[in-house]
């Protein structure tokens, strides 16, 4: 069998990408290269430059490469930039993962696995958040998982199409030093463009209802996310019947202070933080219960903050060198 990867080129993508191939799934990869590098592919694995609004462009992928397996990670995620143009991020994120479903039905996939995120969430008032935790998103990009969500469920009941979605937590690190987060858009990656230039990194907000007033998030490491959708696409291969969505975090929650004060440490640059005012559709603390990833997937997390932090710093030095 053949899975289609959207989004392969990506950060995560790339590292799904190595994941499913190094444990013996043939892929091709469908991206846009609007955020991706096709340097980030494995040599042999084929990419299909194009987007999944493109219909046409879909059928003929799926046809060609004879795809019976989609995984999904192509998406805008910027959670202030949804704020800014909801249109945009539903254009991209929901009309794309119509488009995309359509062309899946028409071709007889049978299995898709969908990223999706712990935006869906929102602001929980619980200590872990568990898949039966209200989904309030409280920001666009947040909204568009959650109606990815529903479609994917929806299309899989309706059509006989094994499903999966799975919810990140906030990821970090790198397999490889070429892999690695190289935007800076996430937190880690952020810090790293603010010392690297000689200034403080910021901290958006300190007043919020956490122990040092800055948002508590659940880091996990990218090679964790990328050995979690291995783990699912074998359960959409060994099930045909599964619905499934799942949390994929650690349990840990760490607040953006203890983040930078790890990074500080890691680089052995000065990381004092400089306080800037919130941004919009930030929550306080999303911290994940693992329990269900574990007893579906048999999957759990093995790497710790410090490794996420010393395996992107390695990448980061790589395309950014003092």
């Amino acid at each position: 069998m053949t899975w289609m990867i959207t989004g392969g080129a990506g950060f995560i993508g790339s590292h799904v990408v190595r994941a499913m191939t190094g444990a013996g799934e043939r892929v091709v990869v469908v991206d846009d290269l609007s955020s991706g590098r096709a340097d980030r592919l494995p040599a042999g694995v084929p990419l299909e430059k194009g987007t999944v609004l493109d219909r046409d462009f879909l059928d003929r992928v799926l046809r060609e490469h004879t795809v019976t397996g989609i995984v999904h990670v192509a998406a805008k995620k910027q959670v202030a930039e949804s704020v800014a143009r909801p249109l945009f991020y539903y254009r991209q994120n929901v009309e794309g993962l119509r488009v995309l479903l359509d062309a899946a039905v028409a071709a007889g996939v049978g299995r898709f696995l969908f990223s999706s995120s712990a935006a869906v969430y929102g602001t929980p008032d619980v200590d872990l958040v568990t898949e039966e935790t209200p989904c309030r998103p409280i920001n666009p990009y947040g909204e568009t998982k959650l109606a990815g969500e529903w479609m994917v469920g929806a299309v899989g009941r309706t059509h006989g199409m094994a499903t999966a979605a799975l919810r990140y937590f906030n990821v970090a690190g790198a397999a490889a030093p070429e892999l690695a987060d190289d935007g800076a858009h996430n937190l880690v990656p952020m810090v790293f463009e603010r010392l690297t230039a000689g200034r403080a990194p910021l901290v958006f907000g300190d007043d919020y209802p956490t122990p040092d007033g800055t948002c508590v998030r659940d880091y996990i490491h990218i090679e964790d996310i990328a050995a979690a959708h291995v783990a699912a696409a074998r359960r959409l291969t060994a099930d045909p019947a599964a619905s499934l969505v799942l949390n994929v975090g650690r349990g840990e929650g760490v607040s953006v202070t203890e983040m930078i004060d790890v990074i500080g440490e890691v680089t052995g640059l000065p990381a004092a933080p400089e306080i800037a005012p919130r941004r919009p559709g930030d929550p306080a603390r999303v911290v994940a219960s693992s329990d269900r990833v574990r007893a579906e997937l048999g999957w759990t997390a093995r790497h710790g903050v410090r490794e996420m932090v010393e395996s992107a710093w390695e990448g980061w030095r790589l395309r950014h060198p003092l």
